[in-house]
């Protein structure tokens, strides 16, 4: 079941099949492990109800403290930070974003560097920062390919950079 399609060329949002969301959040239920109430939050933003994907996202921060895992715990809060920027909350997203892609390197936490640096470099083209977004998503392919990460991961970091690169270029605006 493939939730997510692609991605529109003009704002680098996820397009979504909200039919397979719904379904998988059904699937999914009362799970509440970490790992199930990320991917609850995600599927929560990306279908539209980002007040209940807010609930959640500062639910699992809370959770996550307690367990003593850093590296988690930036997982987490880059989750919020994107639910921030769903909310329209851009400064404060790009806060969020920042310290967690700070942390994720310090820690030399490749692959949540680079969810990091994917996920501020699309907060960073909605802020019309082109240059820096693609610089992000050159930063972060770099690591997904060193890290062989799977293909759809490798493919969204490709297509982010042609994206901005365009814009760069007095592409679509």
């Amino acid at each position: 079941m493939t939730i997510i399609l692609g991605y529109d060329p003009t704002t680098l949002r996820e397009q979504v099949d909200v039919d397979a969301a719904q379904a998988r959040l059904d699937e999914l239920g009362d799970r509440r492990d970490t790992v199930s109430l990320g991917e609850k939050i995600g599927l929560l933003r990306m279908t539209g109800r980002v007040d209940d994907a807010w609930a959640m996202a500062n639910e699992v921060v809370r959770l996550v403290r307690f367990t003593g895992d850093r590296s988690q715990l930036v997982l987490a809060r880059m989750r919020r930070a994107q639910v921030l920027q769903a909310r329209g909350k851009l400064d404060e997203a790009l806060i969020e974003f920042n310290d967690c892609v700070a942390e994720a390197h310090m820690h030399d936490w490749a692959s949540e560097e680079g969810f990091a640096l994917q996920h501020r470099g699309k907060l960073l083209f909605e802020l019309g920062r082109y240059a820096d977004a693609a610089r992000d998503f050159r930063d972060a392919l770099t690591i997904r390919v060193r890290l062989h990460s799977s293909p759809d991961l490798i493919d969204a970091s490709m297509i982010a950079i042609s994206v901005a690169e365009a814009h760069l270029d007095g592409g679509p605006s």
